[in-house]
């Protein structure tokens, strides 16, 4: 994965590379954003031009290049510096075979750690060893623009919550004890940190706070609010901020994406339930409550995350500015006639209502209860 592949902001990118040529690559880093914002390919492509044996830019510090014999398609800038990026000067040159090994997946210095749980491959103390082969499957398959209910799905662990386990702590530990096995950084990306368990959080900080020389920690989280705060603090954030959906869109063109398929669900599922909030049917909502917690969690924050996505384009819909994602016209239209409803006086406790749900869900609530509960205060506020 090269920057010039990812359509993310330019400005990030030539953050990132600036890091490099400055020799100030912080050897602890989290990627955060929203889902949407590429930070995974990101993190890959840092990590991929951090150990390019043959940079199209004389990157200071982590390399000694010369300029000699660029990669194919290289050219110079009036600066001198060689680049096949544009604007941002430097690359991975995307042949050599540290790059070959990195857009595979599969360089043996470059180590992913991510949320497992058991399922019919796995029956017992999962890790993320036992899920390499489907998670560069994974990646490659959705262009790294990947969501954890995809992940999920994916391995078929059917409702469970994936976790980053003790065993995966351990595992960090054993393979930074050793060398590099060919380039000058050995690198663990840890995706999904806020699934890391409390008893494996201890097991990581010492090496955390102080690795090994040459060693690249890259953290990836859709929220730091929900990543251990003793993680958090030894770590130098880098905010991603979300791709443009028109850029995305041509982005994943041709690529296998479930994430619209999920987005249906999630669609027809939210005006089903919003329907029978108005209508004030509680028998209904209580077997939709009942159904709903059948889901799974992580599907249950996808529905109320997709609810906010409605009603913030409702909102937008309100004040005369066109909604920022290109939609259906069948979901335009709900929205079209949901958005009235959606007043300043109402706007902000659904806000507040959705994003509690979110928050209770996240630490287990009981899910009957739970919607239930917010299919009548939605009722009610509506009726208001």
């Amino acid at each position: 994965m090269k920057f010039s592949d990812i359509p993310a902001d330019p400005v990030i990118k030539q953050k990132l590379i600036q890091t490099i040529q400055d020799q100030r690559v912080s050897h602890a880093q989290l990627f955060y954003g929203p889902e949407g914002s590429g930070k995974l390919a990101l993190a890959i492509a840092y990590a991929q031009l951090i150990n390019c044996q043959r940079p199209p830019n004389p990157l200071k510090g982590a390399y000694s290049a010369s300029q000699e014999n660029p990669p194919k398609g290289g050219s110079k800038s009036p600066s001198g510096d060689l680049g096949v990026n544009g604007d941002l000067g430097a690359d991975s040159c995307g042949i050599c075979p540290s790059c070959v090994q990195y857009q595979k997946l599969a360089h043996p210095d470059l180590h992913f750690f991510f949320p497992v749980a058991t399922s019919k491959k796995v029956t017992s103390k999962p890790s993320s060893k036992h899920y390499i082969t489907e998670w560069r499957e994974f990646l490659l398959n959705h262009n790294y623009q990947v969501s954890l209910p995809e992940w999920y799905d994916f391995i078929g662990i059917e409702n469970k919550q994936g976790t980053i386990y003790t065993d995966d702590a351990a595992e960090i530990n054993r393979i930074l004890g050793y060398k590099s096995y060919e380039s000058e950084y050995k690198v663990v990306i840890i995706w999904m940190i806020e699934k890391l368990t409390y008893a494996a959080a201890p097991k990581m900080l010492k090496i955390l706070e102080e690795p090994p020389e040459k060693t690249l920690f890259l953290l990836i989280s859709d929220n730091p609010d929900h990543v251990i705060s003793t993680i958090l603090s030894r770590c130098f954030p880098v905010r991603i901020p979300r791709i443009p959906a028109a850029e995305m869109m041509k982005y994943m063109e041709g690529k296998e994406k479930s994430v619209g398929e999920e987005d249906q669900v999630n669609f027809e599922t939210f005006r089903n339930w919003m329907r029978l909030c108005f209508s004030g049917n509680v028998p209904e909502m209580i077997a939709f409550a009942n159904e709903t917690a059948k889901i799974g969690r992580e599907k249950q924050k996808s529905l109320l995350n997709f609810g906010l996505r409605v009603a913030s384009e409702g909102t937008l819909l309100n004040h005369g500015i066109a909604a920022s994602l290109k939609r259906e016209a069948e979901e335009a239209n709900f929205i079209s006639r949901f958005s009235p409803y959606l007043t300043q006086e109402r706007i902000p406790a659904f806000y507040e209502r959705f994003n509690s749900a979110i928050f209770h869900v996240e630490r287990n609530a009981h899910a009957p209860t739970l919607f239930l509960d917010l299919s009548l205060k939605i009722s009610t506020l509506f009726k208001g």
